[in-house]
């Protein structure tokens, strides 16, 4: 299990890689100022990370009060995700509008393709990150 430090490590890394690659990438995808798009970024980072801090905190004590558990199935991972990003998207798109000065729509498909973008960079960085900083294996005593 991976310690509170590596946590700190890795949401740390997470961020400002993401965030280096965002921001001049999106810049250059949505043809706006980099300037705008580091404050798009940032803001949206930041709001994604206290959501998922409330998110999380409050979907498992409602999982607690209904189950009993915080035992997540299949669909209720599905569930979980779906719920998580739908909340995200919806406190996104009136700051990207109002902030980039664009409609609804277009501040929708923006935030779709950054939805994207997250997603296949969290697999990606997952992925290289448990490489490069693997979890030292803890011998578990064997029973007799």
């Amino acid at each position: 299990m991976r310690t509170f430090r590596d946590r700190v490590r890795h949401a740390l890394l997470f961020e400002a890689v993401a965030l280096a690659i965002f921001i001049p990438g999106s810049a250059l995808v949505f043809d706006q100022p980099i300037a705008h798009m580091g404050v798009i970024g940032v803001a949206s980072a930041t709001i994604a990370t206290l959501w998922n801090f409330v998110f999380n905190m409050g979907f498992d004590r409602a999982l607690l009060r209904l189950r009993g558990s915080v035992h997540k199935t299949m669909a209720i991972r599905v569930a979980h995700t779906f719920l998580f990003e739908a909340g995200l998207v919806i406190m996104l798109i009136p700051m990207i509008a109002w902030y980039l000065g664009i409609g609804l729509w277009a501040a929708f498909l923006m935030d779709l393709a950054i939805v994207t973008f997250y997603l296949v960079y969290g697999f990606l960085f997952n992925i290289a990150y448990d490489r490069l900083f693997p979890i030292n294996a803890v011998a578990v005593p064997c029973a007799a």
